[in-house]
């Protein structure tokens, strides 16, 4: 009897070794189903002021106003002031001038995402994610491999660079068109249906996925400048045709929402909705011909500045973070947040493995869970090509101007009051940490002498 009983025992020993192999991979996929989807909705040029649920008193924008009655809305995240250095503190988590390009990326721009560079896409690929883009990539794109698709993204719908990248408002002869893949497939082509295009590859690739984790990056063309909007859109906001961009943006993100209903996986799904810089108000003579006028900017709201200035109205934009059973409901904060900090949360959330070389990001995953109600970030670098400005705690020191502008960001986010002459070591302690940015990057402090 007692023969029998250790047999037994031993065969289910046995049996047990034989199987803990499988009982941890079955324990792994287990692991990673729980990880969430990533959705990341971009919209190009939209200022701080735009939306309803940051102040403007006309557009009317229910689906964002409703992601961030759901979620968690930043009223102090900031990005690179232009479209390039904003999609690079996305897709790398750095700050630009870290990145060797090997040249521009627009029309006739022979730069790109060099290997070295561990992208968004693909980092998520490696951790077993379908990765997917549709939009506005600005990355590169001459030569085949610094297209999306070879940057770590399954799939591309898109244009490679920005919508005005043709005469009469650019000088070029390179055909802007549509790309799936590695090829152009559409040219010429009509921008006015293109955001209800995107959504709809979009929908359908949330529609038709599988059971697998996915990463949807989705960069709208608009509200850049030429504007364009749905026959259907056109004349039904009450704020002109930028309110009829801006709406129709909104109906975008509302699609979106409802397909990831419809699937039954918006509970799982982490949801960010941002702007890669802000409005266009001081728009270049170039852009002022052709039907672009003046009104055609959004607004930066009681920011001072917009796109292409290091003041906040450039680089400080709409950010909203949904992710049902993490992030409390109707939260808002005014912690310093940065671009490069969402591609170091997704890599967490993911479990995606971390790059070898420094990044500029941090994790934001206390912050949105409510861990903590403290970002990881206590500086910021504002960098157009050389270094114009940094923020330190609750101080900003701009020097393009040649005379440095001291700014309490917690007192006077409108940036109106210089406190250099009455903050004498502030300025010094700020002065220093910028030539020490700089130096660390190789680049210049702009409005300094040497």
């Amino acid at each position: 009897m007692t023969l029998a009983m250790n047999s037994s025992n031993l065969r289910l020993l046995c049996l047990a070794v034989l199987l803990a192999p499988f009982a941890c991979v079955c324990l792994s996929v287990s692991q990673a189903d729980d990880r969430p989807n990533v959705v990341i909705l971009f919209a190009d040029d939209l200022g701080y002021g735009d939306l309803a649920c940051y102040g403007h008193p006309a557009i009317r924008t229910p689906h964002l106003d409703q992601l961030a009655d759901e979620g968690l809305r930043l009223t102090s995240f900031v990005t690179g002031s232009w479209c390039v250095p904003s999609r690079t503190q996305l897709i790398t988590g750095r700050y630009m001038p870290r990145v060797k390009f090997g040249g521009r990326t627009g029309s006739n721009g022979k730069g790109g995402l060099p290997d070295s560079e561990w992208t968004l896409a693909e980092a998520a690929q490696d951790a077993g994610y379908r990765t997917h883009m549709v939009g506005k990539w600005h990355l590169g794109y001459q030569s085949k491999k610094f297209l999306p698709v070879n940057q770590g993204f399954d799939s591309w719908f898109g244009l490679p660079y920005s919508n005005d990248y043709m005469k009469p408002w650019v000088q070029t002869d390179v055909p802007l068109g549509l790309y799936r893949g590695e090829e152009m497939v559409e040219f010429p082509f009509d921008q006015n249906p293109l955001t209800k295009r995107y959504t709809r590859e979009a929908v359908d690739l949330i529609r038709d996925g599988d059971d697998e984790p996915f990463l949807l990056y989705l960069a709208y063309a608009m509200p850049h400048l030429p504007l364009a909007v749905s026959d259907e859109k056109r004349g039904t906001s009450n704020f002109g045709l930028y309110g009829d961009v801006i709406e129709e943006v909104d109906w975008s993100v509302g699609q979106v929402l409802k397909a990831l209903e419809a699937k039954g996986i918006a509970e799982d799904t982490l949801v960010f909705f941002a702007s890669d810089n802000g409005p266009w108000v001081d728009m270049p003579p170039r852009m002022q011909q052709a039907g672009n006028e003046l009104w055609h900017a959004g607004s930066a709201g009681p920011l001072r500045g917009s796109k292409a200035t290091t003041y906040e109205g450039g680089p400080r934009v709409p950010a909203i973070f949904k992710w049902p059973g993490k992030i409390e409901a109707g939260r808002v904060s005014d912690e310093l947040v940065g671009m490069p900090d969402v591609y170091r949360t997704i890599l967490e959330v993911t479990g995606a493995k971390l790059p070898d070389h420094k990044l500029d990001g941090h994790d934001l995953v206390p912050l949105l869970t409510g861990e903590t109600d403290r970002s990881p970030r206590d500086e910021y670098w504002y960098f157009r090509g050389d270094l114009e400005a940094v923020r330190l705690g609750e101080w900003k020191l701009r020097t393009v101007t040649g005379s440095p502008e001291l700014f309490h960001m917690k007192t006077d986010p409108f940036e109106r009051i210089n406190r250099a002459e009455t903050e004498p070591e502030r300025l010094s302690e700020l002065s220093q940490r910028m030539n020490a940015i700089a130096s660390e990057v190789g680049v210049k402090v702009k409005g300094v002498k040497p």
